[in-house]
């Protein structure tokens, strides 16, 4: 049994509860947050990758300390929507962060994101060493808000309904 859910279940969330969007990479993990209104994302830190345990550790004092109600990780799909060995990594550290909270977790549509964040960086004249610095947390802030806009739209279907 796993805690993965679909994105529609953090309409529910208690008043005041952030989600926190994960772009997971082989050597860090970018961290995203969204205001109490579940509205915008900002960037919030990257981890550098150690242990499954220790990493784990980090984003849930993130999320006590943030008053997280759910999780929302890139989901590293491949352009024609299949599901490669990276994807497969992504449900695997889903299905270990669930046996250590629970706090639910959706899977969202990452493709491209680094890439939109990378030539933003490029476009605003950052050097390769801030864009390495930033692309992370960067990327995990992009693709929460696109999870945050699907929020937001479904939220106005169901009032209009």
């Amino acid at each position: 049994m796993t805690n993965i859910v679909s994105l529609e279940t953090f309409k529910d969330l208690q008043r005041g509860q952030r989600l926190m969007g994960f772009d997971l990479g082989t050597k860090t993990i970018g961290l995203a947050l969204s205001d109490i209104e579940r509205r915008i994302a900002t960037a919030l830190e990257t981890i550098r990758r150690t242990k499954f345990s220790q990493d784990a550790e980090r984003i849930l004092a993130l999320a006590k300390l943030h008053n997280v109600g759910g999780f929302v990780i890139g989901m590293p799909l491949n352009m024609d929507g299949t599901e490669g060995p990276r994807a497969q990594a992504t449900r695997a550290f889903s299905r270990n962060l669930h046996k250590l909270t629970p706090i639910p977790v959706a899977l969202w549509d990452e493709r491209l994101s680094t890439v939109a964040v990378t030539r933003t960086l490029i476009s605003a004249d950052a050097s390769r060493a801030r864009r390495a610095e930033l692309v992370d947390k960067l990327a995990a802030a992009y693709l929460l808000q696109g999870a945050l806009d699907r929020l937001s739209y479904l939220a106005a279907g169901d009032e209009h309904a």
